[in-house]
């Protein structure tokens, strides 16, 4: 049953209904083909999660993201935030491993919705039954690297194209945003 028109667009995980093949972020030809062709195996074998927003016909995908599970090595984290961490040599995360909007419709705040409802997925996990202490994605390019940023994403000293944002800071910009208590 579809949601009701007032919620379109509409966010929800991939499946079979959805026009992939029509989807082209036509900038980056690797986040298009991973939702062509590996986006819903990757979802059935459990390597990752895939949500889209989706268009009032509830097929064409306005744009999505991927989740999964990895860890990060405290030694990469900087002093402030590792205090207040647990003395193990790593710790689990949630990485946004993809974020794309479809070209038609880039530049009209897509991409942010499309954050925001990967830091509250991750976030609602986190709490709920899967512990994590951070969300880190990989920026494609420059471009990706400042939007994160503009988020509060802060780059990892030994790769600066990956950034993380710790749960905790995910939680107060959530609580900012009135979207979770």
């Amino acid at each position: 049953m579809a949601p009701p028109a007032l919620l379109f667009p509409y966010f929800e995980p991939l499946g079979k209904q959805h026009n992939r093949a029509a989807f082209s972020c036509a900038k980056h030809p690797s986040l298009d083909t991973f939702l062509h062709t590996q986006a819903l195996q990757e979802m059935k074998r459990l390597y990752s999660a895939t949500r889209v927003l989706v268009a009032s016909d509830g097929r064409t995908i306005i744009g999505y993201y991927s989740l999964s599970s990895t860890s990060v090595l405290l030694d990469r984290m900087p002093p402030k935030i590792v205090a207040k961490l647990p003395r193990y040599p790593g710790v689990p995360a949630t990485l946004l491993a993809r974020l794309a909007v479809d070209h038609r419709y880039q530049r009209q705040g897509k991409g942010p919705l499309l954050l925001v409802d990967a830091l509250l997925e991750a976030y609602s996990a986190a709490v709920r039954s899967v512990a994590s202490a951070a969300v880190i994605v990989d920026a494609i390019d420059d471009a990706a690297g400042g939007f994160y940023q503009r988020y509060g994403f802060v780059p990892f000293h030994d790769r600066p194209d990956q950034l993380f944002m710790p749960m905790r800071e995910v939680r107060a910009f959530l609580r900012q945003a009135k979207l979770v208590p």
